[in-house]
């Protein structure tokens, strides 16, 4: 019997190794990887920048926490802000953490400018936006909140695309909205770029702060380094983390001059957000992520693999239901179960990811080629005619 806390349904897998695209298990196979561990290798395995920049430190200084000067970390927070709408940036270890952050600060913000009723934030059906027990609440879906009690309050749930339903939810009450622009546990569901730029509008209009959690769709994940980039629209704060460490444990939570200047000493912490190591790998992968030319690869490879898994659909109808998702950030609505066509693609050696809305993930590494990508639809192809033929009805 295991020792490990039964929260996981595992595979039966196990990886010894990985490189680029691909990971090699304990017994030597190869699968292709269009899984990322759920969007984080986003320069795949052992880049070899990646591998230096860390080994490199490692040598040097693993961690001296927040009560010191940092210098990696204050080159990564002065990087990021030079790239984004931000003036502040706070790291953390994960995404939930980079969320509970953005929560955090809406409150404080209006607290320090007088209105410290205003603490509720408009979360929107479908959303996903971490574990702990403030982010079940913002993500609001049932089969996370059972059996931890009462939900923490402050989030009001409506569902997204209609601006008028969250205007009529806004109330004296209401510190700001908190958002995915792709809701990629939720079933990789688009927010429309007019329904961004309309909540941006609307949040104007109300005094109140837009929250973005970036956390899968940032990094250059859709093709831009950040996907509210498409809307032409800024947040007041934006949580990430995924990409940002390339498989290293970081988060991040940025946020203008007005927010964050709410932000005083003491009002927030973490004992190793932010050190030398995670430092060292965020650098290492903006290095590559910033290089001109990396984005529109993304997007170019995005391109190829939507184009190829639309003619799939056309060919396995019977399978395939719909085709989602922007960028390297993609989802195939399935007819079958989608553990049927999870687990059709694992026996091509090809590893996917589950969703909501019975949807596959396609999330490849962000340095895919396209024979890697063309491999995929090859795979997924064979995956498709399985089902079909009944060969794995029981799968």
């Amino acid at each position: 019997m295991s020792a490990l806390l039964p929260t996981y349904a595992r595979s039966e897998l196990s990886f010894a190794r990985g490189e680029g695209a691909y990971l090699y298990t304990t017994t030597g196979e190869r699968y292709l990887d269009f899984a990322s561990g759920v969007a984080v290798t986003a320069l795949g395995h052992a880049h070899p920048h990646l591998v230096k920049a860390l080994t490199e430190q490692a040598k040097k200084l693993w961690h001296v926490s927040n009560l010191h000067q940092i210098p990696e970390q204050a080159r990564l927070a002065e990087r990021l802000t030079d790239a984004t709408f931000a003036n502040y940036v706070f790291f953390a270890n994960s995404g939930a953490e980079a969320v509970e952050c953005a929560i955090k600060a809406a409150r404080r913000y209006h607290f320090k400018n007088g209105a410290p009723e205003r603490y509720r934030v408009i979360t929107f059906e479908g959303a996903f936006h971490g574990r702990t027990l403030a982010t079940i609440a913002a993500g609001g879906q049932a089969k996370h909140l059972e059996g931890f009690g009462p939900p923490t309050d402050g989030f009001d749930q409506i569902e997204a695309g209609d601006i008028k339903k969250v205007k009529a939810v806004i109330g004296e009450v209401t510190a700001g909205v908190l958002i995915e622009p792709i809701m990629g546990e939720g079933g990789m569901r688009e927010i429309s770029w007019r329904f961004l730029q309309d909540l941006r509008a609307l949040c104007d209009d109300e005094g109140i702060l837009l929250l973005l959690d970036e956390v899968q769709t940032g990094m250059g994940r859709t093709g831009r380094l950040f996907a509210h980039e498409w809307a032409g629209i800024t947040p007041d704060i934006m949580a990430t983390a995924k990409g940002l460490g390339g498989g290293f444990p970081v988060g991040a939570c940025l946020m203008t001059e007005a927010v964050g200047s709410a932000m005083t000493a003491g009002s927030h912490g973490s004992t190793f957000g932010g050190n030398p190591l995670a430092m060292a790998v965020g650098n290492a992968v903006l290095d590559i992520v910033l290089e001109d030319g990396f984005l529109d690869h993304v997007a170019q490879m995005g391109l190829r693999l939507k184009q190829r898994l639309a003619a799939l659909k056309n060919e396995h109808g019977e399978i395939i239901e719909e085709v989602r998702g922007q960028g390297l950030m993609l989802g195939l609505k399935c007819k079958v179960s989608n553990v049927k066509l999870l687990k059709a693609l694992r026996a091509e050696k090809m590893l996917t990811v589950q969703a909501g809305d019975n949807v596959i993930r396609l999330l490849p590494p962000l340095i895919v080629g396209e024979a890697e990508i063309d491999l995929a639809c090859t795979k997924l192809d064979a995956a498709c005619v399985a089902l079909k033929s009944g060969a794995l009805a029981d799968a």
